[in-house]
């Protein structure tokens, strides 16, 4: 079993910033992309940010674009850096493994999950 553990979400005023990270086991971390979703109060949840096997490629979802960042230490966290936070970006916030090591955005090509951090951004 892969095991994901999301940390370094709380209560953040807009504009401000926060961290996340997801450590993960060793091996798998080495040859799994890594992505992050999140999930809004009644709302499905969508993409946010992915990285690929060697951490050579990013991709953003338009929301986040220019705000939040994705890296990876190639030992066995991957982090999520949000700037500028708006009252929207409220959500628990999900790391997920994909075995391929590429940059899918698609929930079925992640096959492990961790149990969410919550990000609540105040007006």
């Amino acid at each position: 079993q892969v095991q994901l553990v999301e940390a370094g979400g709380g209560l953040v005023q807009a504009g401000g910033s926060l961290r996340l990270s997801c450590a993960a086991s060793v091996r798998t971390f080495l040859t799994h992309a890594m992505g992050w979703f999140r999930q809004a109060p009644g709302k499905e949840r969508e993409f946010v940010a992915a990285i690929d096997w060697n951490g050579g490629t990013t991709h953003f979802a338009d929301s986040v674009k220019g705000r939040f960042g994705i890296s990876r230490d190639y030992a066995n966290t991957v982090y999520l850096e949000m700037h500028s936070l708006k009252p929207e970006d409220t959500a628990v916030y999900y790391c997920a493994a994909e075995p391929s090591g590429e940059l899918p955005t698609e929930i079925r090509k992640y096959s492990n999950w961790g149990q969410g951090t919550q990000v609540t951004v105040s007006s």
